[in-house]
């Protein structure tokens, strides 16, 4: 059988059957900094020429590759660069043409998302990044697969705190517009600090400003595969979970850098990536709260959640990097809570509030992630939300992000209706002391010192 014994394919088939393990996406990501021209028509022209010419093959290839080898690529995506970078001789009404032209290249070339309607504003605005902004909540109510991400805050920027009380004010504008669809505009918005350049996961991602003209990355996804390792080692410590989930990770990194590289070869595009994350599904038995019950938690929530979850992270980590040289993205465990079955029951249980939620990200992969909230929550709140998450993100030197859902109509307890990945969320309660004059300041917060490293 050569390298590959007949054990470690019946696993892989095992995994792939009856854990749900799959790759998450091959995401390709597309400079479009060579599609400047001073007439917006010609500009948005040449942005729809060069990802359908560039991605022409990308599904076909991951269809091929999904038959041929029998591991699931779930989503076929494409990342481009900021697009507030080719807005800076532009109007709001110019981006929401660029918006379209995106849109309708995804369409042409069959993925499911394009991300990169965004805009690093972590220090301040450029006049294209003003544009972007003052265009967003209609950009994502009139596409379907446009996703668009901000960068409010970094390690070395500090909070852009003007930044973060536009967010809010977008969020309910976005919420408004979609509102006969459960308010999905927003579901399409992430509000990042230290955000990466490389992540293939929706819906954050863009191709940054250091990455060649056109890259593949790849994310993983293995949380069902994870829970069935643990399941074999119930009642041992705490070192026997960490090398069981190690060693799981080891082997659902090396699939994905297998894909990675079969992919890159076959479209003629360096290999970029692999990202590590445990992308949960709403399927049963695809959860990343599961995995933290499995370590002796009634539920998701529960003191010790996120001590369960940090142990997670940190063995997923150290198993991935054993398996390809080239980590990136977000790298770690998402707590979506749309998107993944155990969160969902943990919320309808009590066991997991929003509070826990914004612990518990102090030690994961991204943030308050796909969460659902009424509708009449004010903008304050959702932008002083933001600023909790930026800054655990900014004093830990890691990448937090929100994305949140105001639903317009929608109140604590109802369940709003995204389908395909993005779930079902049900309606969690906000803390409903004022934040309004915290968030008018405006300025930004300074940089921690554990920013001073050079």
């Amino acid at each position: 059988m050569g390298l590959i014994g007949m054990q470690e394919i019946m696993e892989t088939v095992s995994m792939v059957e009856k854990q749900h393990l799959d790759i998450r996406t091959i995401t390709m990501g597309i400079s479009l900094r060579d599609c400047h021209d001073p007439n917006i028509k010609v500009q948005c022209q040449n942005i729809y020429n060069k990802i359908i010419t560039t991605a022409k093959n990308l599904v076909k290839v991951g269809s091929d590759i999904e038959k041929e080898m029998g591991i699931p690529i779930v989503n076929k995506r494409i990342s481009v660069t900021p697009i507030a970078l080719l807005a800076d001789a532009k109007t709001p009404e110019d981006c929401l043409e660029m918006a379209r032209a995106l849109d309708r290249a995804a369409a042409a070339t069959g993925v499911n998302f394009i991300g990169g309607f965004s805009a690093l504003v972590h220090k301040g605005y450029t006049k294209g990044d003003t544009a972007l902004l003052a265009s967003l909540p209609q950009a994502l109510a009139s596409t379907s697969r446009v996703c668009a991400s901000v960068n409010v805050a970094s390690t070395k920027a500090g909070i852009n705190m003007d930044a973060v009380a536009e967010m809010g004010r977008i969020m309910k504008k976005a919420a408004e517009l979609t509102k006969n669809q459960g308010s999905i505009a927003c579901a399409k918005l992430v509000v990042f600090a230290n955000v990466p350049e490389d992540n293939p996961f929706m819906a954050g991602s863009f191709h940054g400003i250091g990455e060649p003209e056109c890259v593949i990355n790849v994310g993983v996804s293995g949380p069902g595969v994870v829970k069935a390792a643990l399941e074999n080692v119930r009642g041992q410590d705490f070192g026997s979970v960490a090398e069981t989930i190690k060693k799981t990770a080891f082997k659902i990194t090396r699939m994905g850098q297998m894909v990675a590289q079969e992919a890159s070869s076959r479209l003629g595009v360096p290999f970029g990536i692999v990202d590590l994350s445990l992308a949960p599904t709403p399927v049963v038995g695809d959860s990343v709260a599961h995995i933290l019950e499995e370590m002796g938690l009634e539920k998701c929530g529960a003191h010790g959640t996120t001590a369960a979850l940090a142990l997670l992270n940190d063995a997923v980590k150290k198993g991935g990097v054993m398996a390809t040289s080239y980590v990136g993205g977000l790298s770690g465990a998402f707590i979506p809570v749309s998107e993944d079955a155990g969160m969902i029951s943990a919320v309808q249980a009590g066991a997991l509030s929003l509070e826990k939620l914004e612990a518990m990200t102090c030690v994961c992969s991204v943030g308050l992630d796909m969460i659902v909230v009424p509708g009449d929550t004010p903008a304050a709140t959702l932008s002083a939300i933001i600023a909790d998450e930026a800054a655990i993100g900014m004093i830990n030197n890691k990448t937090t992000a929100v994305r949140i859902i105001p639903a317009i109509g929608y109140k604590v307890g109802d369940m709003v209706e995204f389908g395909g990945l993005l779930g079902h969320g049900p309606v969690q309660a906000v803390n409903p002391f004022n934040n309004h004059e915290f968030v008018a300041r405006g300025g930004r917060i300074p940089a921690p010192i554990n920013s001073l490293r050079n």
